[in-house]
C-alpha cells in the first residue's frame, strides 16, 4: 500500500497535468513579463498616437498662423493696383443735381423733386450719415443706388437684421474652426475705399429695423472725429504678420469717400431712432412719390470724392450763410429754447453752416436750406417732449418763426408745427 503511494506521488511530480503547469511559479512569472509587456507596449502605442496628435495639432496651429485669414482682403492687396480711377469731373453742383435728376428719369425709370436731389447732395458736405426717412415705397433705397450708377460706382446695399447689436454685424467675425475671417461686403468696401477716389455709398436698408444705436455705435463715435488718422474702428483684437496690408494694429480706416444712408420706415415693424443718431445724421422725408416726367437721355458721369470735396469748399467760400440768416436764427433759437426747452445745440450749427452753402451752390435757396435744417434738425425734437405742452405752444412758434423770418418764409417749419396745433 505504502509503495502504491509512493509510486503514484512520484508519477505525479514526474509527469504535472495541466492545471499544474498553469498555475506554476515560472508560469506565473511569465504572466506578468507579458502583462507588464503588453502594457509598456500600450503605454508606447498611446505616447506615440498622443505625439502624432500634438504635432499634427501643432502643424493645423502654424498653418491657421501661416494661412491668410481675410482672404477677399488679401486679394485686393494681391492685385497691387495703383490705379485710383478715370474721372471726368469738371461739373458744377448744379449741373450734378439736374442732370442726376434726368439720369434717374431716363435710364432708370425713377422720379424725385429737385429739391430732394438738392437736400441729398448737401448732405454729403455734412456729415457721413444720412437718414431717409419715410413710408414704404417712395423711393427712399433707390435714390442712393440711382446715384451710385450715375457717378459711375454703384452703392452696395446692406439689408440690416432685426438681430443685429454690434459691430460684428456690420464687419464679420473671426472664425476660430476654420482659421478664417467671415468678411461682409461693408468691410471689403471700407478696405477697397482707403486705396482710391471713388464715391462709396453704402445703403442700411430699414437701418431701424434693429437698434442703430447698437450696431452703429462704434461707427457713430469715429465718423464724428476730425482727424481721419483718428477714424479707425476695429476689426480684429490680435496682429498677424500676413494680414491685409492697410489693417493697422486690427484696426480699418473710416475714409473720408465712405458715406452710409439709413433708410427708416415709420411702421409698426420698426424701433425708433434715438436723438444721438438723428443729431449726427442729415435727414431726408419721402412721404410720396415724386410725379413723372420727361426728361432728355442723360449718360452717367464719372465723379471723384477730391473734386466732389473741393466742390463744397468753393460753395462754402462763394455762399458763406448770410449775416441776416445769422441772426434770425439765433433769434429763433432764443425763442424755442424759453418756450419750448430746445436749442440748436453747436452741432446743428456747424451743420447749418455747411448745408446752406452747398445747397445753394447745388440751385436752391437760403430760405430753402433754412427751412429743411430747422424742420428736421431741430423742430423734430418736439416729437420727444409731451404733446399736449407742444400744442399749448405751437401758435406760438409758428407766429414766432414768420414774425422772424417772414410769413412763407419757412413752409416747412410751419407746416411741421401745425402738426400739434390739431392734437
Amino acid at each position: 500500500m505504502t509503495e502504491e503511494i509512493t509510486n503514484t506521488i512520484g508519477a505525479t511530480v514526474e509527469n504535472p497535468t495541466f492545471w499544474q503547469i498553469i498555475t506554476g511559479h515560472r508560469a506565473i512569472f511569465a504572466y506578468v513579463v507579458i502583462l507588464l509587456s503588453a502594457l509598456i507596449l500600450l503605454m508606447l502605442l498611446f505616447i506615440i498616437r498622443n505625439a502624432k496628435e500634438t504635432a499634427l495639432r501643432e502643424r493645423e496651429k502654424k498653418q491657421k498662423q501661416l494661412k491668410r485669414r481675410f482672404s477677399r482682403l488679401s486679394a485686393i492687396d494681391d492685385a497691387q493696383s495703383n490705379d485710383r480711377g478715370e474721372f471726368e469731373n469738371g461739373i458744377s453742383l448744379n449741373e450734378l443735381c439736374e442732370k442726376f435728376r434726368d439720369f434717374a428719369s431716363s435710364r432708370m425709370g425713377l422720379y424725385y423733386d429737385i429739391e430732394v436731389v438738392r437736400a441729398f447732395v448737401a448732405s454729403l458736405s455734412v456729415t457721413k450719415l444720412i437718414i431717409m426717412q419715410g413710408i414704404s415705397g417712395t423711393g427712399k433705397t433707390s435714390l442712393a443706388y440711382a446715384f451710385g450708377k450715375f457717378i459711375g460706382h454703384e452703392a452696395s446695399i446692406v439689408p440690416v437684421q432685426p438681430s443685429w447689436k454690434d459691430r460684428t454685424d456690420m464687419l464679420g467675425y473671426y472664425n476660430e474652426f476654420t482659421g478664417n475671417f467671415t468678411e461682409t461686403e461693408l468691410l471689403y468696401n471700407l478696405y477697397e475705399a482707403n486705396g482710391n477716389d471713388k464715391i462709396y455709398l453704402t445703403v442700411l436698408d430699414e437701418m431701424n429695423i434693429a437698434r442703430v444705436e447698437y450696431y452703429f455705435a462704434e461707427f457713430l463715435s469715429v465718423l464724428e472725429l476730425p482727424d481721419l488718422a483718428s477714424r479707425k474702428i476695429e476689426v480684429v483684437s490680435d496682429i498677424r504678420e500676413n494680414d491685409p496690408n492697410r489693417l493697422e494694429d486690427g484696426k480699418l480706416t473710416v475714409p473720408d469717400n465712405m458715406w452710409f444712408v439709413g433708410t427708416a420706415n415709420n411702421d409698426d415693424s420698426t424701433l425708433s431712432i434715438s436723438d444721438k443718431v438723428y443729431d449726427r445724421a442729415m435727414v431726408i422725408e419721402l412721404q410720396s412719390r415724386a410725379k413723372q416726367f420727361t426728361a432728355p437721355d442723360t449718360e452717367p458721369v464719372s465723379v471723384s470724392s477730391p473734386y466732389l470735396f473741393s466742390l463744397f469748399a468753393r460753395a462754402s467760400h462763394e455762399f458763406a450763410m448770410s449775416d441776416e440768416i445769422r441772426m434770425k436764427t439765433e433769434q429763433l433759437d432764443r425763442y424755442i429754447s424759453k418756450h419750448l426747452q430746445i436749442t440748436f445745440g453747436n452741432r446743428i450749427l456747424r451743420q447749418t453752416e455747411k448745408f446752406i452753402p452747398v445747397y445753394r451752390a447745388c440751385g436752391g435757396t437760403e430760405a430753402e436750406a433754412v427751412d429743411l435744417i430747422l424742420s428736421k434738425k431741430v423742430l423734430r425734437k418736439l416729437e420727444a417732449q409731451n404733446p399736449v405742452y407742444v400744442a399749448a405752444e405751437a401758435e406760438g412758434v409758428i407766429s414766432a418763426i414768420e414774425s422772424i423770418f417772414g410769413e412763407g418764409a419757412l413752409p416747412g417749419c410751419v407746416s411741421y408745427m401745425k402738426k400739434f396745433v390739431k392734437i
